[in-house]
């Protein structure tokens, strides 16, 4: 039995006749009466009265008309739910973020991709770049708001950039060089306060290179894991810190956030995921985040400062 045999009997049991049921499908009337044939072949009873000059339905017919037509409606509900899965509009998307990395605007993608695929389960999972890395590699995560992966995980993982995230330096406001871009040189002697290598190795080597490039090895007097215990500890007087620009810098107002004067001073903020677990899904949420940086460039050097001057 295959559908288009439902479906030619559904016809006629609609339309009151096999000739109207042909018109209606533009098929030949000797196709439908010989696909409803071997329907009544394969039940072994009659679905058609075709004694009189109508043709109507016996009463077994009139019973498998309803069940042909549940049977024709799962198939249609199968279809659609095929080609949505196809379109990335059903499943399930787990999303890692870190809260030093947000440039992308993070709220407003997961609400559009949560408006345009509705039958998408959204979860966002907070864990630093690293961990993020081997969490996509073994499928915990589908996607993560990164910073480009390390050479090892290379091989497993894609990525795409979506911003250069320029490094600024953190000091107290009363700092003699807290008042416009900071030449590194100018801190050789300064303690300072980085980010976890362990967790973050990109932002961690950014800052020993431009000091290296600036002429000295720095004098790290902490490390810490995240952004927000580097900016307490810069306040709490334990020494200057040198981190990607991050929103709440503007939110902190007794520290200065200072672009470092330096043409290589950023790190690359990415969205990544595993080559070999790609699907629809990943694809439909990499669309829209592209489409949305398209749409709604980062901040340049130039409109960065200019950010900056504003929230002084």
């Amino acid at each position: 039995m295959e559908l288009r045999h439902l479906r030619y009997f559904v016809a006629v049991a609609e339309k009151g006749s096999i000739s109207a049921a042909s018109r209606s499908l533009r098929v030949a009337q000797s196709a439908i009466s010989e696909q409803i044939a071997d329907l009544e072949d394969e039940t072994g009873v009659p679905l058609l009265d075709r004694s009189g000059r109508t043709t109507a339905l016996t009463v077994a017919g009139t019973a498998f008309v309803d069940e042909a037509r549940r049977t024709l409606a799962c198939a249609e509900m199968a279809i659609d739910r095929a080609r949505r899965v196809h379109r990335g509009q059903i499943g399930t998307l787990r999303i890692g973020f870190f809260l030093g990395g947000r440039g992308a605007n993070l709220p407003h993608l997961i609400r559009a991709f949560r408006k345009q695929s509705q039958d998408v389960q959204v979860s966002l999972i907070e864990m630093p770049p690293r961990h993020q890395w081997a969490a996509l590699a073994d499928g915990r995560i589908d996607v993560g708001f990164s910073r480009r992966p390390e050479p090892e995980y290379r091989a497993d993982l894609r990525f795409v950039v979506l911003q250069h995230d320029p490094m600024m330096v953190i000091l107290p406001r009363s700092h003699p060089a807290a008042s416009g871009p900071v030449d590194l040189r100018d801190l050789a002697n300064e303690r300072f306060v980085f980010s976890s290598r362990e967790l973050s190795p990109s932002v961690y080597d950014k800052a020993i290179e431009l000091c290296s490039e600036a002429g000295f090895s720095p004098q790290i007097a902490s490390i810490s894991s995240v952004w927000s215990s580097v900016v307490l500890m810069v306040q709490a007087g334990e020494g200057i810190g040198l981190l990607p620009s991050n929103e709440q810098q503007f939110r902190t107002r007794d520290l200065a956030f200072l672009p470092v004067k330096a043409k290589n001073a950023h790190v690359e903020f990415v969205l990544a995921w595993s080559a070999k677990r790609d699907n629809p899904i990943v694809h439909a949420f990499r669309n829209l985040v592209l489409a949305h940086q398209k749409s709604n460039p980062p901040l340049s050097r130039a409109r960065l400062g200019s950010h900056f001057r504003e929230h002084r």
